[in-house]
């Protein structure tokens, strides 16, 4: 058996022409979604993401701005950026790059920005009305994943969903999701006992920890879809997942590469998350 890849590219070319053709039909109503992007410092994983967002605003037909603070600003600076862009009615989301530098409190930042403009949807309101199924944005990384499962007809209803990873932009968002759409979810880290004995049980296996090639083959059952969030950086330069892809893909029914699976499909869903911060607007 060799898995069937769960291509991030075609499926985000597809949903960013229906993100265009909204976008077009929005900017007759007269709004033109706007997306605002901070980074502070010159991490270089941060001003690629950074940039990324900026190309795919330009190719859906958003408006968008890009600010870039050094590394000194100061957590004050920072917020009275942010309440700016708060009022600005131009701009429907807000995201701040994630890691800030240590002298800055990640949950003032996230808290000030208005859960109305919150497109990464990590602001404690909007947090809230995930865990109880009543949202407006899904966190990115997570709703990228599960439009890729849906894309290849993949229902987590009745099945074993295996989280590996609690992080708060990604594992624990991503159990809710699969939770809401019927799955039995099981999350697993760093304190789990017998965690391949857990993860050989899934049927759909999420890998979100951050290390490269941890997920291997004898930690896979056979048919199982696997998503691979990963995005690490080997010592020779090369991007690869948290999953040993050729070896688990001889196992697996389904499997997402690294790169040119969820990665992109991130990008997607921010775009999705402004349109629909812009339409709520409108309203």
């Amino acid at each position: 058996m060799s898995a069937t890849i769960i291509s991030g590219k075609e499926i985000s070319a597809k949903l960013r022409g229906k993100i265009k053709e909204e976008t077009h039909a929005l900017i007759q109503s007269g709004i033109t979604p706007g997306l605002a992007v901070i980074l502070v410092g010159s991490d270089p994983a941060s001003t690629i993401y950074v940039n990324n967002k900026e190309k795919a605003c330009a190719e859906c037909g958003f408006y968008s701005e890009k600010h870039v603070l050094p590394a000194d600003t100061t957590q004050d600076e920072l917020l009275h950026l942010i309440e700016r862009l708060n009022n600005d009615p131009k701009i429907h989301g807000i995201l701040c790059q994630l890691p800030l530098p240590e002298h800055i409190s990640e949950e003032a930042v996230i808290r000030t920005i208005r859960p109305e403009k919150d497109v990464d949807a990590f602001h404690p309101v909007n947090v809230g009305k995930i865990m109880v199924g009543d949202y407006d944005f899904l966190p990115c990384t997570p709703a990228g994943v599960m439009a890729m499962l849906d894309e290849c007809g993949i229902d987590p209803r009745g099945k074993h969903c295996v989280v590996v990873g609690r992080s708060n932009i990604v594992g624990k968002p991503m159990s809710m999701l699969l939770l809401h759409r019927h799955g039995t979810v099981t999350i697993c880290h760093s304190r789990t006992k017998d965690l391949a004995d857990v993860c050989r049980s899934a049927d759909i296996l999420v890998a979100a920890v951050g290390k490269a090639g941890f997920i291997t083959a004898d930690m896979v059952k056979e048919g199982a879809a696997v998503i691979d969030v990963g995005i690490n950086r080997t010592p020779e330069g090369k991007v690869v997942g948290d999953v040993c892809t050729a070896a688990v893909a001889e196992k697996a029914s389904y499997i997402t590469p690294v790169p040119g699976g969820v990665g992109v499909m991130t990008i997607t869903m921010l775009m999705q998350n402004t349109l629909k911060a812009a339409k709520m607007q409108l309203k």
